[in-house]
């Protein structure tokens, strides 16, 4: 009697699913892809999709945690690397930047689902909310290794100036605002780093 073992297959429609629903959610939107078309590029049943996420609401929750894994793991290269905290400020910028440049890049994932999802209890609004409460916090930790004033302010800085770079970064050349960017990011540093030196 041969026994199959059935975890690895709805793995790997698992993982087909979200790396379709990936794909075409960031670079279409989220409330114009229907399930029919990811069931169909994904070459899975309807079914098996429901197994795996009951509602297309669910699909979009695990796509945004998956971008969000992946951005956690690039900055957790950069957090692993030794280096002092300005360095891996630098380094995490020099990240985003390096994703504005990209041929693939079509604005920050978490924006654009936002825009699509204002209310701010939906599970896609919340999901949102956690990664953008997870990368401020991470930033200002960093912050507070760099400079003597207070870095609440400085984060919030920081991720504004993230937020207006991964717009501007689809609407006009992307090197002049990943330098622009890059520049703020330094200028940010230099000055908590000179508030020190005071």
């Amino acid at each position: 009697m041969v026994v199959h073992d059935t975890r690895v297959h709805v793995s790997e429609a698992r993982s087909r699913l979200l790396a379709t629903a990936t794909r075409i959610f960031y670079a279409e939107g989220l409330h114009s892809v229907g399930i029919d078309r990811i069931v169909a590029e994904a070459k899975v049943t309807r079914a098996t999709l429901y197994r795996h996420f009951p509602s297309k609401d669910d699909l979009v929750v695990a796509y945004l945690q998956g971008v969000h894994q992946a951005d956690r793991d690039r900055v957790g290269e950069a957090l692993a690397s030794g280096l002092p905290a300005a360095d891996i400020l630098r380094a995490i910028a020099k990240s985003i930047a390096e994703g504005i440049g990209s041929a693939q890049f079509r604005g920050c994932a978490f924006l654009n689902a936002v825009a699509e999802y204002p209310d701010p209890e939906h599970p896609v609004h919340k999901a949102v909310l956690a990664h953008r409460d997870w990368f401020l916090h991470t930033v200002t930790d960093l912050l507070a290794q760099v400079g003597k004033t207070p870095p609440e302010p400085a984060g919030r800085y920081f991720v504004m100036l993230r937020d207006g770079a991964m717009v501007s970064g689809c609407l006009t050349d992307p090197a002049e605002i990943c330098d622009t960017f890059l520049q703020g990011v330094e200028g940010l540093l230099q000055s908590r780093i000179d508030s020190a030196s005071n």
